[in-house]
């Protein structure tokens, strides 16, 4: 029921027949990234149709929750946009019945790398796009006439377990092993000795 009437108003917005708040617009627009994995830090928009007391702008806390009203704390930390808006809306259904409800991120601040080591410029480094190994060593600055070019290693931890791989910098730039250049997630630590 929830599902047609959401897309019942859809279609009628996209009609023209009803108008929506600009906050409301924001969040459908940016609505289509359900699968973005939410992250600590991450600002997000959640609001209830034609309910302006049940529009907020939450932030992930280090704890990975959010707090919002009647629900209490929800744990929004790698879950993507959708899987939190279902949650959310099961919980508030006792409160308000048939909520249309709108979640977006409003900032990615959890979408960091970290470049150390021989480079010119070490440190932590936004996401706002795909960022593979060699465009994260340009915004590090490049690297250092001491660095050790093959030796470069990529640290990631996905479920709690770390994984090391190799990126050999001579033999990509030379076109060889080119599958080494491998695009950055969340967290990633690039180690130049």
């Amino acid at each position: 029921m929830i599902q047609r009437a959401g897309r019942a108003f859809l279609l009628a917005w996209i009609a023209g027949m009803v108008s929506l708040p600009l906050w409301a617009i924001d969040a459908a627009d940016s609505h289509g990234s359900t699968d973005y994995i939410i992250g600590q830090g991450d600002v997000l928009v959640i609001s209830i149709w034609k309910d302006e007391s049940l529009t907020r702008e939450v932030v992930v806390l280090p704890d990975g929750t959010i707090t919002f009203p009647l629900i209490g704390s929800v744990t929004a930390e790698g879950k993507t946009v959708s899987k939190l808006k279902k949650d959310i809306e099961e919980k508030i259904k006792r409160f308000v019945p048939d909520p249309v409800l709108f979640v977006s991120v409003r900032s990615a601040n959890s979408m960091y790398v970290y470049v150390i080591g021989r480079v010119n410029s070490p440190g932590r480094f936004v996401l706002n796009s795909n960022v593979n190994v060699l465009q994260a060593l340009a915004m590090a600055g490049g690297l250092t006439p001491f660095a050790d070019k093959n030796a470069i290693k990529i640290i990631r931890t996905d479920s709690g377990k770390s994984s090391i791989m190799q990126f050999r910098y001579n033999d990509v730039i030379k076109g060889r092993s080119i599958e080494q250049n491998i695009i950055l997630k969340r967290g990633d630590v690039v180690v130049i000795p």
